[in-house]
């Protein structure tokens, strides 16, 4: 009986040690698949070259406001910081000694006009005297001199009394253009005079500014061979214009919401620094942008007919050259050389090396313990940190039952 127990558990241990084959042959099945990795399909389409720059913002219009009169600031009739329309009076100088000089030059007038009556009265009377030669030629033409001495005498005093108008009139400081007034540059008893121009004021319009900003003139150079040889085109104007379109970079990153338009490149390049000087001109209805601001611009000057935008991350650059890789043929991957033309939005610009429908490798690189060893291309979206994270989860999911049938 010990004998027929210990042959029996013998031939059941045999089963168990030669299930080991079919184990090992359901191992070699499960093997894991090739890495998933997400994949950009090339094509090609125009490119847009977009270049930025620094720049700093000017208003529109300007404007200093000055005395104009000697006297003193009596009242301030304006609110600091508001908006002003043109010909709104800001400003009050003590107007009592233009006043005073107004009414003299009224009475001076006055004089000249009785004075000139007088004369004419007297010449009026001489002519047919003259003319029957009851008095002397001489007498009638001391008359007639006379008579021209009071109209002249008439006249300066009606220049005078202009001027004196005028005087009393710059005594109240009135707006030269409608805009945004800054501070007060002067107080209540302050004295100001013409002779210096006393500044009292600033206003500025700044609904519409001006950006001016530089560019090198290696790179204007470059564009215009560019353009001439036919490698670019020059991009589309803005809507209804015949400008360039221009955005206006913020100090925390942020564009403008309204994009403006490129009035004009200087002619001269500046020799101290080898720029060339651009001027853009935005709207600026909300005031995001004040004068003297520095900002960057964007602005297209020519486009790419047929390019490829990639991902950076899809770029390895080094001295020896920017490479890609590809998934060639068996989904093996290899890599691609390619060329560079700048980068705009997170993404490089590529002119030469890729050809429609090849499929660039974005992410999934660490999957690849083996180099050209297949992979399993799986479409990349952006934005997604694991685009290929569905095929590993699959292979899971498959490999789970045949683990469980094993058992």
């Amino acid at each position: 009986a010990l004998a027929l127990a210990t042959l029996t558990a013998c031939s059941g241990g045999n089963p168990a040690a030669g299930g080991g084959a079919p184990g090992g042959a359901a191992g070699g099945a499960g093997a894991p698949p090739p890495p998933a990795v997400g994949v950009l399909t090339v094509a090609p389409h125009t490119v847009a070259l977009q270049t930025e720059l620094p720049g700093r913002v000017e208003p529109q219009r300007v404007a200093q406001v000055r005395a104009r009169v000697t006297g003193i600031v009596q009242q301030r009739l304006f609110t600091e910081g508001a908006e002003v329309r043109a010909g709104q009076p800001l400003f009050r100088i003590d107007a009592a000694p233009y006043q005073a000089a107004l009414e003299s030059a009224q009475a001076q007038l006055a004089r000249a006009q009785a004075n000139l009556a007088q004369a004419t009265a007297t010449a009026e009377r001489y002519k047919p005297l003259a003319e029957a030669k009851a008095i002397s030629q001489q007498e009638y033409a001391n008359a007639a001199a006379a008579q021209k001495t009071a109209e002249a005498d008439v006249a300066a005093g009606r220049a005078a009394l202009l001027s004196a108008r005028i005087n009393v009139g710059y005594a109240q400081v009135t707006a030269p253009i409608s805009g945004r007034i800054g501070r007060a540059l002067v107080t209540e008893g302050a004295l100001v005079s013409a002779a210096e121009a006393t500044p009292l004021a600033l206003i500025q319009q700044v609904g519409t500014v001006y950006v001016n900003f530089t560019q090198s003139s290696a790179e204007v150079l470059k564009l215009r061979k560019a353009l001439a040889a036919g490698q670019l085109r020059r991009a589309p104007a803005s809507p209804g214009t015949e400008a360039v379109t221009v955005r206006v970079v913020l100090e925390d990153g942020t564009e403008l919401p309204r994009p403006g338009k490129l009035l004009f490149s200087d002619l001269t390049v500046d020799a101290s620094t080898g720029q060339v000087t651009l001027r853009a001109e935005v709207p600026n209805p909300d005031g995001l942008v004040l004068p003297g601001q520095y900002v960057r611009v964007r602005l297209s000057q020519a486009e790419l007919p047929a390019a490829v935008l990639v991902p950076q991350q899809a770029v390895t650059r080094s001295a020896q050259g920017d490479t890609v890789l590809v998934v060639g043929e068996g989904n093996k991957p290899g890599p691609r050389p390619v060329t560079l033309a700048g980068s705009q939005n997170g993404q490089w610009v590529v002119t030469s090396g890729l050809q429609p429908g090849d499929k660039v490798i974005v992410d999934g690189f660490q999957k690849m313990m083996v180099p050209g060893a297949p992979v399993t291309p799986v479409p990349w979206q952006p934005g997604s940190a694991k685009p290929a994270a569905a095929a590993p989860a699959a292979a899971a999911s498959v490999a789970a039952p045949a683990s469980a049938a094993s058992r």
